[in-house]
């Protein structure tokens, strides 16, 4: 068994893991080890943005992971497709830009996070970003992320954005502004028209550097704990067990699913679990593995009466496009429009995301349309509803059990039917008379709350957002299972830096928040004091 030494070692080369790997590699004298199980984001359809529809399958990029049965939605299995790849999700979803909603940082500080507030974290979402409008004092330049306009929305995207102000919401140029409510057109992580993902923002800079390591296809087995010291990392790579060291930390960026399963797999976890699996118990941390919490979705779907739409776009000329000129639907994020709505009066924030696509989308895209369509993901952006991570085995190679238990907090169907109303109410309007044909989802004859709900529980899924299983709280939250600083409780060297320590699921997509949090926690391991608006 070999086994070599580092100064970091960062499991996962996801959003999170990207970023670390390039904020630690600053300095020349640290060595950092990347693993990552997945392959090099070689694929061509990872680089070209449209290419997400080719890889939403289970594949060599995508874990493909399904749920245990869902109760409160009629005991489905539901898919969950993540990264498996060099940029994790970064290199296989919509590259949608959102920060989520000012209100939702202040409230992780209201939970007792101290450093979490909108104004301790804003200047880590400018020094990520390279906005290509230029700075101001949302936006910031120079920053690894490549944040543009879409290069080729559809034309259709107008009627949408048009409908949604003739049925009383306003436009929105900036969804990362002073407010947040509003629709219109999403920025993208994009850059010259092709996907610009954590991996070619942050870890192939940090590669060239040359002493920042990326192990692929390397599946982490444990953290090795040596008198309450996270010391090593082994793993397997090429059917050989490995084992590195860490002379200073470790940290685990697998996201909401992998990073507790690690912890678990490593004797960090609820101790009864750990014990009916013959795990020896490390630590005793009961909340690893729970308070899950996603996004869940339910997409109103119309037949488009014209040819405007993705569903039947010559696939030779869309690729001849985007080859020769970085051009036409092949640069598409595919959810080009959307937007921020209340479905109540005097709520904190928006509580709904629209994702207007002009096309089909029916299980996750896999299933493909010979009609034209058009599709509105309605999205309910703060749940009640939690679930949890679970092993399966103490087979490090074995897929936990995801339980999302969706829709338990019957707010949470509510809301979700509010907002499929709402999304009706923008079909209807004028501006989508040349386009609109008959309704497919929820159907025609599905108008009372208690149909809607039906169909909800039938046909909603998620919208790739997991995050919360490995909570950042204080001291006096029993739950939790990272500090502020993202240490994990009752185990020194070791902090888990993703979206799993999100106490509370943000308002909006979680890329961008997730790049945010390894900023964050960048600073925190190098000791360096917090940034601020000024000095970012």
């Amino acid at each position: 068994m070999a086994r070599d030494d580092y100064d970091y070692i960062i499991v996962g080369a996801g959003s999170a893991g990207c970023t670390l790997a390039y904020r630690l590699g600053a300095d020349p004298s640290v060595k950092v080890l990347v693993l990552e199980a997945g392959k090099p984001d070689t694929n061509f359809f990872i680089h070209m943005p449209a290419g997400v529809v080719q890889l939403a399958g289970k594949g060599l990029f995508n874990w493909g992971y399904w749920t245990e049965p869902q109760v409160h939605c009629k005991g489905r299995k539901m898919y969950w497709p993540r990264g498996k790849t060099l940029g994790g999700s970064s290199s296989i979803n919509a590259m949608l830009y959102i920060r989520g909603n000012a209100w939702d940082y202040d409230h992780w500080r209201q939970l007792g996070n101290a450093g979490w507030s909108y104004g301790d974290v804003l200047p880590y979402f400018l020094r990520a970003q390279h906005n290509e409008r230029g700075a101001s004092e949302f936006h910031g330049v120079g920053g690894p992320l490549n944040v543009a306009d879409q290069v080729s929305p559809a034309k259709i995207n107008a009627a949408f954005v048009e409908a949604c102000v003739q049925a009383g919401h306003k436009r929105s140029t900036d969804f990362n502004g002073a407010s947040q409510d509003g629709v219109g057109y999403y920025q993208v992580t994009q850059k010259g028209g092709k996907r610009w993902s954590a991996a070619q923002a942050y870890l192939r800079p940090a590669m060239a550097r040359g002493n920042v390591t990326v192990v692929t296809e390397a599946h982490t087995a444990r953290v090795v704990v040596e008198n309450g010291r996270a010391t090593s990392v082994a793993y397997r790579k090429d059917g050989k067990d490995e084992i590195a060291r860490a002379t200073r930390e470790v940290a685990l960026s697998g996201g909401a699913i992998n990073s507790p399963q690690l912890l678990m797999l490593s004797g960090i976890g609820p101790a009864d679990h750990l014990k009916t699996l013959g795990i020896n118990v490390v630590a005793d941390v009961p909340g690893v593995g729970g308070n899950l919490q996603d996004h869940l979705d339910a997409a109103t779907l119309y037949y488009c009466k014209t040819r405007d739409t993705y569903d039947t776009a010559n696939q030779l000329v869309t690729l001849a496009k985007y080859v020769f000129g970085k051009t036409g639907p092949g640069t598409s994020c595919i959810a080009e429009t959307g937007g921020f709505l209340r479905t109540a009066d005097g709520l904190s924030a928006p509580d709904i995301q629209l994702h207007f696509i002009p096309a089909f989308v029916i299980d996750h895209g896999r299933t493909q349309m010979k009609q034209n369509g058009m599709t509105l993901h309605v999205c309910l952006l703060r749940p009640e509803s939690t679930g949890t991570i679970r092993l399966k085995s103490a087979d490090p190679m074995a897929d936990p059990a995801i339980d999302a238990n969706y829709l338990a907090a019957s707010k949470d169907l509510d809301g979700l039917v509010k907002g499929t109303r709402l999304a009706r109410e923008i079909f209807a309007q004028t501006a989508f008379e040349p386009y609109r044909g008959d309704e497919l989802e929820p159907g025609v004859g599905k108008t009372s709350d208690a149909d809607i709900a039906d169909w909800v529980r039938a046909r909603s899924e998620t919208i790739y957002h997991p995050v919360g299983s490995c909570k950042m709280g204080p001291e006096s939250d029993a739950m939790a299972v990272v500090d502020s600083q993202l240490r994990v409780r009752g185990v020194e060297g070791l902090r888990v830096v993703d979206a799993s320590i999100m106490p509370t699921l943000i308002g909006g997509n979680t890329n961008a928040p997730t790049i945010m949090i390894a900023e964050r926690a960048a600073d925190f391991m190098l000791g360096k004091a917090a940034l601020t608006q000024q000095a970012a």
